[in-house]
């Protein structure tokens, strides 16, 4: 029995190649099913494990990838990191994950840690606070020294960068039709004040719904919410008025679930009296009592494309690449609240 079994020893013990142990150890499509199965089993057997660090000084690589996100327990982000993770796996690369809790500090902090040599290229989602200060050198430096570097979701406007995003105007537009074609006439929207793109977009789609279907767009029912605040509260405006709309769009399924909340407590019966959409498809929409609709992200595979083009940047990195724009796109998941 081997003592160190590495693809070589492999290769020689099943006489094939060493390329095709590293392929079928790959689980690639080129290699026959039959080979790629004994070849899988004996590294098995045999505990086989990839020298990453042999592999990275071969290459000149850290076979890591940095990640910052604003947080890991929001549905949309650990989809997110779950498809991040997959595709990078799959070529041989591990994650150096980062949290910047919507905090410009804490973001160029992240950025400074990771590119001093602990990973080839980042995979970045802005943080709230970097766009509001509207504050992008850090990103604007590593674009000048041909860092690789590839934006999810939020991304800085007016930088020539690679970006996966999602269709968010096309989503908010779908939501609105949504609620219009189930008949609902006076709508509202609970969104983000306006340094966030995602909630701008989301909101330019829904009062583009209004208008192509001639329904009236009324101010009173457009509530921007300042995180910095307590939510429960500026949504709670809504329902203070005298009259009420019928149906509300929430750019996040967490102010979806608070208008919920709030309209139960007002004993308003929802859908009936009132019905709400969200955005993403997360846990809170599938457990709400009743069930919320909502509009689904798909933040599996925004990270899984956005892994394969900083990958494609770091395997070419002498190359000019144009840069590339990804736009996923959203669907209604009708349920309950609906």
């Amino acid at each position: 029995m081997p003592k160190k079994v590495n693809i070589k020893t492999i290769a020689s013990e099943l006489g094939v190649s060493p390329s095709t142990v590293s392929k079928a150890l790959k689980d690639s499509h080129e290699i026959s099913e039959e080979t790629r199965s004994k070849i899988q089993a004996y590294a098995k057997f045999y505990h086989y494990k990839p020298n990453t660090l042999a592999l990275g000084l071969r290459n000149q690589k850290t076979m890591a990838l940095g990640v910052i996100v604003p947080e890991i327990v929001h549905h949309f982000f650990s989809r997110v990191i779950s498809g991040i993770e997959n595709t990078a796996s799959q070529n041989d690369y591990n994650l150096m994950i980062c949290l910047s809790k919507d905090q410009l500090s804490k973001e160029i902090q992240n950025i400074d840690m990771l590119t001093n040599g602990s990973v080839d290229g980042l995979l970045v989602t802005v943080a709230k606070e970097s766009l509001e200060k509207c504050n992008f050198e850090h990103f604007e430096r590593l674009i000048a020294q041909d860092f690789p570097i590839v934006f999810l979701d939020r991304v800085p406007p007016n930088l020539q960068i690679d970006k996966v995003i999602i269709d968010d105007s096309a989503g908010g537009y779908k939501a609105a039709k949504h609620l219009i074609e189930k008949g609902y006439r006076k709508l509202a929207i609970l969104t983000t004040p306006q340094h966030v793109t995602v909630g701008v977009d989301r909101e330019m789609g829904f009062l583009k719904a209004l208008k192509e279907s001639g329904l009236t767009i009324y101010p009173k029912f457009d509530i921007k919410v300042n995180e910095n605040e307590p939510i429960d509260s500026q949504i709670e405006k809504l329902f203070s008025q005298k009259e009420l709309p019928d149906g509300i769009f929430a750019v996040n399924e967490n102010y979806a679930s608070i208008a919920l909340k709030i309209a139960q407590k007002r004993g308003l019966k929802v859908p009936d009296d009132i019905a709400i959409i969200g955005f993403t498809d997360g846990l809170i929409s599938k457990t709400t009592n009743p069930t919320l609709t909502t509009v689904a992200q798909h933040g599996y595979t925004m990270g899984s494309q956005a892994t394969e083009i900083l990958l494609n940047r770091i395997y070419n990195k002498n190359e000019a690449i144009p840069n590339q724009t990804i736009v996923i796109s959203t669907n209604v998941v009708e349920r309950e609240s609906t």
